[in-house]
């Protein structure tokens, strides 16, 4: 898959992304797995809402602030921005461009060696994972297009890369930046939590879009994102999920999960659920894809019924496409 992934790549102007998260200890925590691709088309520009971030100039920051700007929208913990998380990521972003590859892992001898994995980096660069329990993951963006809050908003939108982006157990980031003139832009977005962890409080979730958010894109390209959300068919309506804390006990179980157009019958869907083993990353989130593109300009409502760490939890909310 790795061999296939970049030389795809290597053939479009495209942008690749891809998505770890990390080990965590001491709790149970951790609960994700590693995740690659995807690789996708070339993504327009993001034009930006009143109350989100302006343009800096700078890719690494303009990503963070992007991701914080939706981390605040759904109601997780802002992250702090860490120069010893900047430091793992830009190590891993320049190692990228030098050996002009996309991967997580990284190979010792290669020329910008600075750890393994994103936990080893992590540690290299002093941050102290050590202390317990903690919390540690990774996405990366590789594309022709430099601005920080489309590369940003498309990790947003790959479902797997979510779960990472908007897990509620991190406290700090670091973004790292890398240009290869007339070729990609290496970003490395790296979360982490130690000594303990962020929570939005036991047994709670938080969604994505969030309530009565607009300007919701109206599709996904499943076949981008590695392992596939939805085998067999590539565009596919956007990704609506649900959050819960990083905890072994903190599973999220579905019992129903529905969205419909306001008023109409509600829409043939894929579930990404741990209970159901069809999903591939987390035991504290859970998704549904719809088969079809959403329609433009229109507003839809999401139900959701199951249980967060034994608890039952309902939710109802709408939201409105592009």
């Amino acid at each position: 898959m790795k061999k296939w992934r970049l030389a795809l790549a290597s053939l479009l102007a495209s942008a690749l992304l891809a998505a770890c998260g990390g080990g965590g200890s001491g709790d149970g925590g951790g609960n994700t797995t590693p995740v690659t691709g995807p690789v996708t088309s070339n993504p327009p520009p993001v034009t930006p809402a009143p109350g989100a971030p302006t343009l800096t100039g700078s890719n690494a920051t303009d990503g963070a602030n992007w991701i914080n700007y939706r981390r605040a929208q759904v109601g997780v913990a802002v992250l702090s921005r860490n120069t010893l998380i900047d430091a793992a990521a830009q190590g891993h972003s320049d190692y990228q461009r030098i050996n002009n590859v996309i991967t997580h892992d990284q190979t010792q001898g290669q020329p910008g060696f600075t750890g393994l994995t994103v936990t080893e980096r992590l540690v290299a660069a002093n941050y102290p994972l050590q202390v317990l329990p903690w919390l540690a993951g990774e996405v990366i963006s590789a594309t022709t297009n430099t601005t920080g809050f489309t590369q940003a908003e498309e990790l947003i939108t790959a479902i797997y890369h979510r779960y990472v982006i908007f897990d509620p157990g991190f406290r700090d980031m670091g973004v790292g930046s890398a240009t290869v003139s007339g070729g990609y832009t290496y970003c490395t977005a790296d979360f982490a939590a130690t000594g303990g962890y962020n929570s939005i409080g036991r047994g709670n979730i938080v969604t994505y879009p969030v309530a009565n958010q607009t300007g919701v894109p109206v599709n996904f390209f499943s076949d981008t994102e590695a392992p596939d959300p939805v085998p067999n068919q590539n565009q596919v309506g956007y990704p609506i999920s649900v959050h819960a804390d990083n905890n072994s006990s903190d599973t999220v179980v579905v019992r129903s999960f529905t969205v419909a157009p306001r008023g109409g019958a509600a829409l043939t869907t894929r579930l990404l659920s741990f209970d159901a083993g069809t999903n591939n990353t987390a035991r504290n989130a859970a998704a549904i894809i719809p088969l079809a593109p959403l329609a433009a300009n229109t507003t839809y409502d999401v139900s959701f019924s199951g249980t967060v760490a034994g608890t039952a939890v309902t939710r109802s909310w709408s939201f409105t496409t592009k």
